[in-house]
């Protein structure tokens, strides 16, 4: 029979993701609206979002982090544009995304010393193939695949190489290993649900010692643009961003900071979104027309959780619309260049009880397209 409660919150789209329970824009610090983002005030802002993203997320002392332009697709690019090409690359790629980085690292940079390691959709590459003299570049947790790495064991703590990490559905949700991480870029779209445009990028004191020590033969754009006279911009990561932000973003981003705060940090978000996996893991392993695309359980994601559905092309497109149409679960069609079927965002703003509410609609509408 058709369900007659829907999820009070039915937006699961992967990115940008539904806010956190209890967001009201009404509560936000909006003081610095209409101010310049260099005035002390708007400086205080971008400094405290630094500042509180560092402490929350337990990363190293001597570590800088920076806000940039261009979500995380910005923050990945300007470091591969201005540190690629010193040495060797190793890059793990195995959905979109990371299969974005390795094009643009041999089409767009055209560097010739590029090594790929790949895997289908469902599956890791052998991280056990990286050779730690290379820069070794990756996504920690597959977007549009639903798979994500498991741990850091694989990367080795003598490396001569930088390991640059894209974990933009990864940062908040999952334990990140920043001492074995050079480089990391996420955004405040995803697991914060924060609004889009604005990166986040990390660097190790390695990664600045390549920015300073190395000049790639390419220009740089100006939003690119990390060093002057071969000297890190310290300012970028003090809160003198590159270009213009949007102080509203900054206010909204600090409010998803402390919702953080308020529930117990980084390991009680991580805590929730593991247990909206297990809601939706129980769910699947009951029905036998629904499979998770990741083949190693280990290996599933517990923010973009992906799904195989044995319906027809034109039943999967009708299922989506039919779950739209009746209001009870927005955007979970799995991303244009993945397999068919569902992605349903499980990350920390997700509360349990709306995934709950929706498994039941999930039955029905699978019952409708397929009688």
């Amino acid at each position: 029979m058709k369900p007659q409660i829907k999820p009070q919150n039915p937006n699961f789209s992967s990115g940008p993701c539904a806010k956190r329970p209890g967001y009201d824009i009404a509560n936000l610090d909006l003081s610095t609206l209409g101010r310049s983002h260099r005035s002390s005030i708007g400086k205080a802002a971008l400094a405290q979002s630094i500042d509180k993203t560092k402490a929350l997320l337990g990363i190293p002392a001597d570590y800088r982090v920076g806000i940039v332009p261009a979500s995380d697709t910005g923050a990945m690019e300007m470091f591969m544009w201005s540190a690629l090409g010193a040495r060797a690359v190793d890059v793990f790629h195995w959905e979109s995304f990371g299969s974005g980085w390795f094009g643009d690292i041999t089409k767009q940079l055209k560097l010739d010393n590029v090594n790929s390691y790949s895997a289908e959709y469902g599956e890791l590459p052998d991280f056990s193939q990286a050779n730690f003299n290379n820069d070794v570049v990756f996504t920690w947790n597959g977007t549009t695949s639903g798979v994500k790495v498991p741990n850091g064991d694989w990367i080795s703590d003598e490396r001569e190489g930088l390991t640059i990490c894209d974990a933009t559905s990864a940062v908040f949700a999952m334990e990140m290993p920043w001492e074995k991480l050079d480089v990391v870029t996420f955004s405040w779209q995803k697991v914060l649900g924060g609004e889009g445009a604005h990166g986040i990028i990390v660097l190790s004191p390695s990664a600045v010692a390549r920015l300073e020590s190395y000049t790639p033969p390419w220009p740089l754009p100006k939003i690119f643009r990390m060093t002057s006279g071969g000297k890190l911009i310290e300012g970028i990561f003090k809160g003198a961003t590159i270009n213009t932000p949007s102080m509203l973003c900054v206010a909204d981003y600090l409010d998803a900071l402390g919702w953080i705060e308020q529930i117990g940090g980084v390991s009680a978000a991580i805590e929730k979104s593991q247990g909206n996996l297990s809601v939706l893991a129980n769910f699947v392993e009951s029905r036998d027309w629904i499979h998770f695309l990741a083949k190693n359980e280990a290996e599933r994601s517990n923010t973009s959780v992906c799904f195989k559905l044995d319906v027809t092309g034109e039943q999967l497109r009708s299922l989506i619309k039919l779950l739209d149409s009746e209001g009870v679960a927005y955007d979970i069609g799995a991303y244009k260049d993945a397999p068919a079927g569902l992605r349903i965002w499980a990350g920390a703003t997700v509360d349990a009880i709306n995934l709950e509410t929706l498994l039941p609609w999930l039955d029905w509408a699978y019952a409708e397209v397929t009688k």
